[in-house]
């Protein structure tokens, strides 16, 4: 069963920015101040950056393929099932360790307050957040959307009273720890940008998702390194850099230090907020990665159930649920360099995953946002991602072996046995290799998934395209021998002999030439008869001499009706000539492989459809 779209851009920003404005800021700049200094703020901003060289990939792939399950959809369907359960299982775990950071959050400031023990607390909250995803996401979402507004307000309000008690002696001396310090910071707190990956996870839930996941994606990510950039630069220049240093609350110290209690209840609350943004987007985000993988057989059927009535995968959330309390077992500080290293290869894979796609030249790999200075920029992403990933030290590193380990276990003991899935490499192999080692199967899915993205209600000319005879010709060649291996294949449709038919298409030809452009030819004829039409579909390469005007004509759409299909005639014509004028039709025709991808440039071109009344 799909799911149900109820997102809008508002949604996807907040879902996003909610999942980033928690830990990251609220905890995580003591930590970072005793590894980098005052200069941390540039440790932040430089993970921005990186985060958005990296969200760019995901960005792509998502536009093109908006599916539950986000970046391991994207890994499975260019790599492969193997590379995709590892990828889904360390994403979905490094997602479920950033919510568990949330909720510690949430339980650390219960005990404060009230002396609740940690684990009930975090119980408790892990179970509430459960019932209100199976609820549905739209009441998660609406959640998210005033609480991320609620923080942007209360931060606001921060930087501005900081502003006034701002001291610059505090950034002296500016890099204690050395150069090397800010850019290894950067990477331990690149987790604090991992709620880039949750809007993908959801994106099938995306109303328009060709202008809302690039907006609400770029949005969020451009909105929140400014946050954190500002954020830091202020707790920095007001507090006393001794007390900062190892603090887990620095923002809530900070305040207090500028406006006494109100400011340390009041940045609390706020605090306490973005732990319940975090947690509640976590959790809808990281339970659609079982619900991926049990789609393509990768996980037990079970994984995968989606409710009736709410249309929210309810064992997923449960599972995730369980998992992220579970995860709060684990040390603090290694549980964050092992999310983030995780992140960190969720971004290499995916930015190696618009390679591939690119290159595999799949024709129904359509995104509405490509990368720009593709491939440099995924290139560069990379390699900074995996120094980064280096940098985080050996125990992180065995962390996500270990994990990668499991993952291939649990696909060689069980997905293999079950999964066929076909992926973009193959087809990367093919152009290498030229041996034939896929089928259709990706194309088609690819289709559909384009259909549902752009909401496409089939029209009768889709029908006909369906139903079409599909030729690939070998040329250069001659009109007349064109119209003779044409009339051999549409005369076993009609009524009429292949003799017959090519005099008909002669005649035609004579009377004014059916070429439109040097590169698209559309004869088309009217037949004796009631209730017939037909449509031929014929490529060849090397070109067809029509006239002495188009000597090279490589797409050839013949059309044959009776006169009561005279209406489907004209508005065939008519949709035809909108899908050759599209600016990259030349280039898809010659491109394509097999028939059935001649057939998908018709299903899959931009035009207006038609219904016969």
């Amino acid at each position: 069963m799909g799911l149900k779209k109820q997102l809008n851009l508002l949604d996807v920003f907040c879902i996003a920015s909610g999942a980033m404005i928690s830990s990251g800021i609220f905890i995580l700049p003591g930590l970072a101040f005793s590894y980098a200094g005052p200069a941390v703020f540039i440790s932040y901003l430089l993970a921005g950056v990186l985060a958005l060289i990296g969200v760019l990939s995901v960005i792509e792939l998502s536009t093109a393929m908006p599916k539950a399950g986000g970046d391991y959809y994207f890994v499975t369907r260019s790599m492969g099932p193997l590379v995709g359960t590892v990828s889904g299982v360390m994403s979905w775990f490094a997602l479920s360790l950033k919510t568990a950071f949330a909720v510690f959050g949430i339980a650390e400031v219960v005990f404060l307050l009230t002396g609740t023990p940690i684990l009930v607390t975090a119980a408790i909250v892990c179970a509430a957040f459960a019932i209100l995803n199976i609820i549905g996401v739209e009441a998660a979402a609406k959640l998210e959307v005033y609480l991320v507004i609620g923080l942007l307000a209360i931060l606001g309000i921060y930087c501005f009273v900081g502003k006034l008690q701002f001291e610059a002696a505090h950034f002296r001396p500016f890099l204690p720890e050395g150069t090397n310090s800010v850019l290894s910071t950067a990477g331990f707190v690149f987790v604090a940008y991992g709620g880039l990956l949750n809007v993908a996870t959801i994106s099938e839930e995306v109303k328009n998702p060709k202008r809302n996941i690039p907006l609400g994606f770029l949005l969020s990510v451009l909105v929140i390194t400014v946050l954190y950039t500002v954020v830091l630069i202020i707790t920095v220049g007001v507090m006393d850099p001794q007390r900062l240093s190892g603090s887990l609350s620095p923002i809530a110290d900070a305040a207090e230090q500028l406006s006494g209690k109100p400011g340390y209840i009041l940045v609390t609350a706020a605090a306490f907020m973005a732990f319940i943004t975090t947690a509640n987007a976590g959790i809808m985000s990281a339970s659609r990665y079982p619900l991926a993988l049990s789609r393509d057989k990768l996980l037990p059927r079970i994984a995968g159930f989606v409710h009736k009535r709410y249309n929210t995968p309810v064992f997923a959330v449960g599972l995730t649920s369980v998992f992220i309390f579970c995860a709060l077992l684990l040390d603090i500080e290694l549980l964050v360099k092992a999310a983030s290293t995780v992140i960190l290869t969720a971004n290499v894979l995916a930015a190696l995953a618009v390679i591939i796609m690119r290159h595999s030249k799949v024709v129904n790999y359509q995104p509405s946002f490509r990368v720009p200075f593709y491939p440099v920029l995924p290139i560069i992403g990379m390699l900074f991602f995996i120094v980064l990933i280096v940098d985080m030290g050996l125990a992180s590193i065995e962390i996500s072996l270990g994990l990668l380990a499991a993952s291939v276990c649990m696909y060689v003991f069980y997905g293999r046995k079950q999964a066929q899935i076909e992926y973009a490499l193959l087809h990367l192999i093919e152009q290498v290799t030229a041996k034939e080692l896929t089928t259709h199967a990706l194309e088609s899915e690819l289709r559909e998934i384009l259909h549902q993205r752009d909401e496409v209600i089939d029209d009768p000319f889709d029908k006909i395209v369906k139903e079409a005879s599909v030729l690939d010709l070998d040329g250069p060649m001659s009109r007349k021998d064109c119209f003779a291996a044409i009339s051999e294949k549409l005369a076993l449709r009609v009524s009429c002999t292949a003799e017959q038919m090519v005099e008909m298409l002669q005649q035609r030809e004579s009377e004014s030439t059916t070429a439109v452009s040097s590169m698209v030819a559309i004869p088309h004829l009217v037949i004796e008869g009631e209730g017939v039409f037909r449509i031929l579909i014929a490529r060849c390469k090397e070109g067809v001499r029509f006239s002495d005007r188009n000597q090279a004509v490589k797409a050839i759409f013949v059309i044959m009706g009776t006169k009561d299909q005279r209406t489907l005639h004209l508005k065939s014509l008519a949709a035809i000539a909108q899908i050759v004028q599209s600016a990259h039709f030349e280039q898809y025709w010659q491109q394509v492989r097999t028939t059935d991808q001649l057939q998908d440039i018709l299903f899959l071109s931009e035009r207006k459809r038609f219904h016969l009344m």
